[in-house]
């Protein structure tokens, strides 16, 4: 039977050139009508949306390179803002009062100027100037009919227009040369190959999971009896003031006896425990650490007895902020106790925060054990046996950065413990070079070490290859099209006072 798949050479596309154009360089066609219908459309009437207090005057609302960015009646950012007007016309009629929609209209004109006032610059910077007899002949086609050139059209328009129509037309030509020049950067064959080639070899995998907040009891309380000042327990009530002065003059009322510490607190401190008398609860004693940034001062305050009142110290009251406070202890610092399930969680969750690589070591630990058994068992015995969380993920080609061209591991949910491995070249370099079910070495990736297990290896066929060098080429076109936007409107050359000036002319700053 005869294939009914078509050799290359026949392939054929009967669509039109400028359909083509639009689907292979979206971004660039798209800028290059646009330059094109503004300047056709330069002189013809649109209902103008201007403020209800005077129409179209002289408005400024930044500069480019010291250049004043203005609305006036005619020229670029006028125009545009008509067209887009033009465009919502329906929307607009609907609601006239829609300011949202004014205030897009009007600040896309005002992005569009910009840029090409800023392309402007720059081909004057880089000596660039259309010839006159080639703005001449694309400014006598602005009168071009089916009859010919409409004489009577072109003397009826005064000198002052005609000279404004030119030098429209010669900025943009010169807009259209540097998009012209941005669409011509093409990718060569080469590179596609090579970006398209990176599809192959992929992989599928099962991975073994270690997640370190799975830090066993154990360890916690190891950890906790090797080292328990961080983790003391002390019960505490405050009082604060916003002054070390007024702090004093507290502290001094309560220890006269004039007030009780309860009182003091529900009249004069300024902090959330101020309604209860400023209890504070159980404190350990790491936990006070950013809230009394002073060592010394911290130290004596956990080693105040029962009942007893400690001096004003400096405090931290979040934010940025911080105040004047003294402290009563309503017990005696003790030693933590371990056996207290939300004591070692509070333990656990320290050592997850401050010292992560205990529990890497101990996750890494595991999962050497772990590969160990696979060796002897199996993947899938060692997994059941030891309990072990499985994921089943792939197949992915190495797609170092999660490239959109390719299946990225950061956008699949088979393994959300994954989504931070498109970066991570250890990743990608345990994955392609283990041999296949073979476990790889654990390595650490986000809040889990991972054991990789490589099940089988594929190639994609010749036609997705060819799509994917196809669809990079559009692909580096749209980017350069969106990143020379960006340079423009992030440029330190553009200042960008719209806003105030938008508000400011409807009335409303």
């Amino acid at each position: 039977m005869a294939s009914k798949e078509k050799k290359p050479s026949e392939r054929r596309d009967d669509s039109p050139e400028m359909v083509q154009r639009l689907k292979t360089r979206p971004f660039i066609f798209i800028g290059t009508i646009l330059i094109l219908v503004i300047v056709v459309i330069a002189f013809v009437f649109v209902p103008a949306m201007v403020p209800q207090a005077g129409g179209i005057g002289d408005f400024t609302f930044g500069s480019y390179n010291k250049v004043p960015i203005r609305m006036v009646s005619g020229n670029f950012f006028h125009q545009v803002q008509q067209q887009l007007s033009w465009q919502y016309q329906q929307q607009l009629a609907a609601n006239p009062n829609n300011m949202g929609l004014v205030y897009n209209i009007w600040n896309q004109a005002f992005q569009e100027t910009a840029i090409h006032m800023a392309v402007q610059d720059q081909m004057r910077q880089a000596g660039f100037i259309v010839p006159d007899n080639v703005v001449d002949r694309e400014m006598a086609r602005q009168f071009q009919t089916a009859a010919g050139f409409d004489a009577a059209r072109y003397r009826a328009m005064s000198s002052s227009d005609r000279m404004n129509l030119w030098r429209q037309v010669r900025e943009g030509l010169a807009v259209q040369r540097f998009l012209s020049d941005l669409n011509g950067m093409k990718v060569p064959s080469s590179e596609a190959s090579f970006i398209s080639s990176m599809a192959s070899p992929r992989r599928s995998f099962s991975a073994a999971m270690f997640p370190l907040s799975t830090f066993p009891d154990s360890e916690v309380i190891a950890y906790a009896t090797a080292n328990p000042e961080p983790f003391r327990i002390t019960h505490l009530s405050r009082i604060t003031a916003a002054s070390e002065r007024e702090a004093h003059q507290i502290l001094d009322m309560v220890r006269s006896g004039n007030t009780t510490f309860e009182e003091a607190a529900r009249n004069s401190s300024q902090d959330a425990f101020a309604p209860v008398g400023g209890d504070m609860g159980m404190k350990m004693a790491h936990e006070l650490e950013s809230e009394i940034w002073n060592p010394l001062e911290r130290e004596s305050v956990l080693n105040l007895a029962r009942g007893d009142i400690s001096d004003v110290v400096s405090i931290s009251l979040g934010w940025g902020a911080s105040g004047w406070a003294f402290f009563r202890a309503e017990e005696v610092a003790l030693p933590p106790d371990t056996a207290d399930q939300l004591q070692r969680e509070r333990i656990r969750s320290y050592i997850l925060e401050n010292f992560r690589g205990v529990a890497e070591d101990w996750a890494l630990a595991e999962a050497e054990r772990f590969s160990a058994r696979v060796l002897e068992r199996g993947f899938d015995n060692a997994v059941v046996q030891g309990n072990i969380a499985r994921r089943n993920f792939g197949p992915i080609p190495v797609n170092f950065g999660d490239s959109f061209l390719f299946r990225a591991i950061g956008r699949t949910s088979d393994a959300p413990e994954l989504q931070s491995a498109g970066r991570d070249l250890f990743f990608w370099r345990a994955a392609f070079s283990t041999p296949l079910r073979t476990p790889s070495a654990p390595l650490v990736v986000g809040d889990t070490v991972v054991v990789l297990f490589p099940l089988e290896e594929s190639y994609e066929d010749a036609d997705y290859l060819e799509s994917i060098q196809l669809y990079y080429a559009s692909s580096v076109d749209e980017y350069l099209g969106r990143g020379h936007r960006s340079y423009f409107l992030d440029s330190e050359r553009l200042d960008n006072r719209f806003d105030a000036t938008f508000w400011k002319l409807w009335g409303m700053n």
